[in-house]
């Protein structure tokens, strides 16, 4: 009976990857989505760092179809799947509503991250490889990703705030959340990489017209480089 979950994350796996192939491509919220135009915010990564991606996609593939064919009545694995499933449910029509609502788009991507980061929390020591891996990377990008949506949307509302001030607040966060999610679940690097990627990103884009913006972000590097040291040895 357990057999069903790991066919089940095979199945939401596939239709999450091949979303991408059949929507629309979302480059970011358009002008006619907000009441303040967010065109190229500064707390959004440049754009060849969206390209991990690429990886994420694969390594959740290759993880799902290994799961299924030696590990589908696995209990380490089975305690996490249900929350990858349920993120990875919710990230596939993602695009489509990110082309339509920013604000729905902002609620989804923010629920993709809790049940990511509940699937990394609970993933198993062994076949670190296969499953915590991929999912810790994930996870990591969504930690980044759900705040540039957030600072986009606080922005384009006009809520205290300008496009500067909200991006000075996504990286804060952002690097809340990373180092509370590296205290209590130690050894996985791919997590913090994926922010660290997204925090590069985000140094490139805002180096010459926001270089406060991109010293934070250098800022945040280091301390996440700092926390994964720390805590790479916790239980």
């Amino acid at each position: 009976m357990t057999r069903i979950y790991a066919l089940t994350l095979a199945v939401v796996t596939a239709t999450f990857v091949l979303s991408p192939f059949v929507i629309p491509p979302f480059s970011g919220f358009t002008v006619d989505q907000l009441p303040v135009p967010q065109v190229d915010p500064p707390s959004q990564p440049a754009g060849w760092a969206f390209g991990i991606w690429g990886l994420i996609y694969t390594w959740l593939v290759v993880s799902a179809v290994f799961g299924l064919l030696y590990r589908h009545d696995d209990a380490g694995w089975n305690v996490a799947r249900p929350w990858l499933i349920g993120s990875l449910l919710i990230g596939t029509p993602w695009l489509a509503v990110a082309n339509a609502s920013a604000e729905w788009a902002t609620v989804l991507i923010w629920a993709m991250l809790g049940l990511a980061v509940m699937a990394v929390l609970r993933a198993p020591r062994t076949d670190r490889w296969w499953f915590q891996a991929p999912v810790a990377l994930y996870a990591g990008w969504l930690t980044a990703a759900c705040q540039v949506s957030l600072a986009s949307l606080g922005a384009g509302y006009g809520i205290i705030f300008g496009g500067f001030g909200w991006a000075i607040i996504a990286v804060a966060i952002a690097l809340v959340i990373a180092l509370s999610v590296m205290t209590r679940k130690r050894g996985i690097p791919e997590y913090a990489g994926a922010v660290i990627w997204a925090l590069v990103g985000i140094i490139a884009a805002n180096w010459t017209a926001t270089p406060a913006i991109a010293w934070l972000a250098m800022g945040g590097v280091l301390v996440l480089l700092v926390g994964a040291s720390a805590t790479r040895h916790r239980t």
